[in-house]
């Protein structure tokens, strides 16, 4: 027979061990989410990261963004990867840090895919082929077909200019000018606005711009929007073409590139631990909040399970590795 001393202190230990795993476990939800994102503040993927943050808050606990800029986005991605993998270190990653720069740089720090948990993609903006309207009416250019016919009658006498060496507006240039079976030059200026406002102006002929940043421009009549590059149509300017749909008979038929972002974690995170935060980031994706945020960026959602968006990287992976082979962009 257990002695009443005896059975109390093991009661005691019991309700003693239940407050120290309770309160341990309240102190792990609790703890702030550290949310990397490796670009300056005050970009589209800066802006929504903080809308997010503020949005998953209710099912995470607190979530601080933590603006790690430097080598083309792989410092703050190589501090996600490196972290502890238990959900508290989260990067949002792009298709610069995970299918661009491991081709483009000659040595990053980390593996895009087997250094990371892919949570679910968040975005992808489209971007768009414009050309300066007075030059596009001189060549007599509104589609694709026409920019194509002209570029082969006229080797090299286009240009088009890009942010710079391995920009996403390089990569698609270099990549229409593959499929098309054409040549252009190529200019590269220090950044997208330098190389928008050269458009402007006539410098160079075209671009392949950032839809948002396009957008005032082609509305007044002084870009001339051809074709956006993403394999569907956007919804903030539905009566522009894809490439794909004036490229059929040119090559072109398959084109597809543009610019996303997706939530990733350091490699080996549980399992229940990433559906966790795939719920919480999708259901917060989908509030009218953010809605509202990535359509004033014509974005578009770009919410998945953890497995599609990890399917998706690795072919996005894949495709920049033909493209920046192809362009011969390096940085070192």
């Amino acid at each position: 027979m257990t002695h009443p001393i005896t059975s109390r202190r093991s009661a005691l230990r019991a309700a003693a061990a239940f407050v120290l795993l309770t309160t341990g476990a309240a102190m792990a939800q609790t703890k702030p989410i550290r949310l990397i994102v490796p670009y300056p503040p005050g970009g589209p993927l800066d802006i929504v990261a903080r809308a997010l943050a503020e949005k998953v808050q209710p099912m995470l606990g607190p979530v601080v963004v933590d603006n790690r800029p430097g080598a083309g986005g792989n410092l703050g991605a190589d501090l996600a990867a490196k972290a502890a993998p238990d959900g508290t270190t989260l990067v949002i990653g792009a298709v610069a840090t995970h299918a661009i720069n491991p081709w483009l740089f000659k040595k990053i720090p980390y593996d895009p895919i087997h250094d990371f948990t892919p949570i679910t993609g968040i975005a992808q903006v489209p971007n768009v082929l414009v050309m300066n309207a007075q030059t596009a009416d001189k060549l007599g250019i509104r589609q694709v077909g026409d920019l194509v016919r002209y570029a082969k009658a006229h080797p090299g006498q286009l240009n088009y200019g890009s942010g710079g060496n391995g920009s996403a507006g390089h990569l698609a240039g270099e990549m229409f000018k593959s499929q098309a079976g054409v040549f252009m030059v190529h200019i590269p200026y220090a950044g997208g606005n330098p190389a928008q406002l050269a458009l402007l102006s006539g410098q160079v002929d075209l671009t392949f711009d950032n839809l948002a940043s396009a957008s005032a421009n082609i509305r007044s009549g002084k870009l001339r929007a051809i074709a956006v590059t993403t394999a569907t149509r956007s919804s903030a300017m539905p009566e522009v073409p894809t490439i794909a749909e004036g490229g059929r008979s040119t090559g072109l038929g398959q084109f597809a590139i543009n610019t996303w972002f997706g939530l990733f974690g350091p490699a080996r995170m549980p399992a229940d631990v990433t559906q966790r935060l795939n719920k919480a980031f999708v259901e917060a994706l989908a509030s009218p909040e953010l809605k509202a945020r990535l359509g004033s960026l014509m974005a578009e959602n770009a919410a998945s399970t953890p497995d599609q968006f990890g399917a998706f990287v690795k072919a996005e992976l894949a495709k920049y590795e033909r493209v920046v082979k192809s362009s011969g962009a390096t940085v070192e």
